[in-house]
């Protein structure tokens, strides 16, 4: 099963909980069953059924563009992370 890092901003929904092991061969069907185990988690990384465009994932220390596509394997691990923008040129 992968692991998912759940980040501090989300972690009221899961008891404190700062990882959890969650069954998936894909982005979707992890956050599935993420949902299913704590309500509201979904809603918080994505809109309708696509991951929020403010939200990076990071599979296995690597920036995925796959989006829910994105394969898994149960030894990876999963973080969902605020994406980083802005600032302003010299």
């Amino acid at each position: 099963m992968a692991t998912v890092a759940i980040p501090s901003l989300m972690q009221e929904l899961t008891d404190g909980k700062e990882k959890a092991t969650i069954e998936g061969n894909t982005i979707r069907e992890v956050l599935n069953n993420l949902e299913s185990i704590y309500p509201g988690f979904k809603a918080r990384i994505c809109d309708d059924d696509q991951i929020r465009p403010n939200i990076a994932v990071y599979v296995d220390g690597s920036l995925t563009r796959e989006g829910m596509r994105q394969q898994v394997s149960e030894d990876s691990e999963i973080h969902f992370l605020p994406a980083i923008s802005g600032g302003t040129s010299p």
